[in-house]
């Protein structure tokens, strides 16, 4: 068997080697996706009103696919670091199992749930439910695609390979960004589908990689894919599972947050859901360095757990809380120094610029904090305490935000955004104290 370089690689240059072309996948899935709004928007505001509305539950689709992957990443990981290679391949097996069962449910959901959904968030407006209902059946209920690319990512990962998934999201992605105009519009040979074909432009994308990642792992040496004598196995589906729900719920709150935010700032600013809408945006972009520092840190630390490895598995996690600590803190000095600009890039007016301004600036001490926090929840699912990481995330996305902002603004509407840094400040230490536990109790006999 080949030699995997999550064995041997000095694991600063390991955790750079892996996080860069996931930060470069991401970063080309966020511009396309900016730039399939700014068609659909073209084409009517009824379309880009539906893709909004939609969009939550994309995110949850995505959250439930990054979820499986974190517990079979981890799992797959650990199988070749105590080198274990039949069973690692058992693992493959069971992992594309379980992410095509994944796409069952969302299909039967795109199916029967579309329109119900989009009438209830978008009552008395029969274009814009049209339009949803369209654009949800088509991109959930054809999600093979998005499902068995994650598999394919997922796989290629574990195994070391850091350019694989930036090649099969990027491959994707140029697919989307080309079909996009030609079947919304129909340019040329092609039909004029307007927000459907922005969804078929997707599918297709997401399809194109899948096979795209199906030849990449047939080709891997390191593992091998098969079927035949397969049978679903409790002991690999439960590992994946413990893993891979808690993750799941970790990645759903970030939209739970947002609906909960979007009901919260009415309460106390007129311009609030239109700050936290270009917060959101700009936030996507600053955090997408540490979400490739968090992806890249998972199968490492558990390739070296399942190794017994503990100065690796140690001088990774501190290494990626240095790397972390100094994007986030560059972040934090550009949001406060730059708010207005950053704004004005959504057409604000002076109003929300009044209001806006002094919000990013106080939302920006939160991000240190936050970046701290992101990386513990990726050791903590990496040596097995899903449950840890999901309570920090839900302290900080729920639990404690919520009824900060409630506080602050009750005290006064224009501090309602100290809840962020506040939430995250309590948040980072739980944190760090449940990964010094977690710690303690995994790694002390390695």
């Amino acid at each position: 068997m080949a030699e995997n370089k999550m064995a041997v690689m000095p694991v600063r240059r390991l955790l750079l080697n892996m996080a860069w072309p996931m930060m470069l996948s991401m970063l080309i899935q966020a511009l396309y996706n900016m730039v399939d709004s700014m068609f659909v928007a073209q084409l009517s505001a009824d379309g880009f009103v539906a893709l909004s509305l939609v969009y939550p539950i994309q995110t949850l689709m995505i959250s439930i696919c990054v979820g499986v992957g974190v517990g079979y990443n981890a799992l797959l990981a650990r199988r070749l670091g105590e080198g274990r290679p039949e069973e690692a391949n058992r693992v493959v097996a069971h992992g594309y199992f379980l992410y095509l069962a994944c796409w069952v449910i969302f299909l039967v959901l795109g199916i029967t749930m579309a329109r119900p959904f989009m009438g209830l968030f978008a009552p008395g407006q029969p274009q814009v439910i049209t339009y949803g209902a369209q654009y949800l059946s088509i991109v959930i209920g054809a999600s093979v695609g998005v499902c068995m690319q994650f598999a394919g990512e997922r796989t290629l990962q574990a195994t070391g390979n850091t350019v694989g998934p930036m090649i099969i999201q990027g491959i994707g992605a140029v697919v989307n960004l080309i079909l996009d105009p030609l079947l919304i519009f129909g340019i040329g040979p092609f039909p004029r589908l307007e927000v459907a074909g922005a969804a078929i432009a997707t599918v297709l994308g997401q399809l194109v990689g899948m096979t795209v990642g199906l030849v990449m792992v047939r080709r891997n040496s390191l593992v091998r894919l098969s079927f035949r004598g397969f049978r679903p196995d409790g002991a690999i589906i439960g590992p994946i599972l413990r893993v891979g729900i808690p993750a799941s719920l970790v990645q759903a709150l970030a939209t739970v947050m947002n609906l909960g935010m979007n009901l919260i700032l009415p309460l106390f600013t007129a311009s609030g859901v239109f700050i936290l809408g270009a917060y959101f945006k700009l936030q996507s972009f600053l955090f997408m360095p540490v979400a490739g520092l968090n992806n890249a840190l998972i199968p490492i630390v558990s390739f070296n757990y399942g190794a017994q490895q503990r100065e690796r598995i140690t001088g990774v996690i501190r290494f990626a809380l240095a790397a972390s600590i100094a994007i986030m803190a560059a972040g934090t000095v550009v949001m406060a120094v730059l708010p207005g600009p950053l704004l004005r890039l959504f057409e604000a007016d002076a109003a929300v610029l009044a209001e806006g301004v002094p919000a990013l600036r106080m939302i920006a001490l939160s991000f240190v904090c936050a970046g701290v926090s992101v990386i513990l929840c990726a050791a903590l699912q990496a040596l097995g305490a899903a449950n840890a990481s999901l309570v920090v995330s839900l302290l900080r996305q729920v639990a404690l935000l919520f009824p900060a902002a409630l506080l602050f603004g009750f005290l006064s509407p224009g501090l309602v955004w100290l809840s962020f840094p506040v939430a995250e400040g309590v948040s980072c230490l739980a944190a760090l104290f449940l990964y010094r536990c977690t710690a303690r109790l995994r790694l002390a006999g390695l």
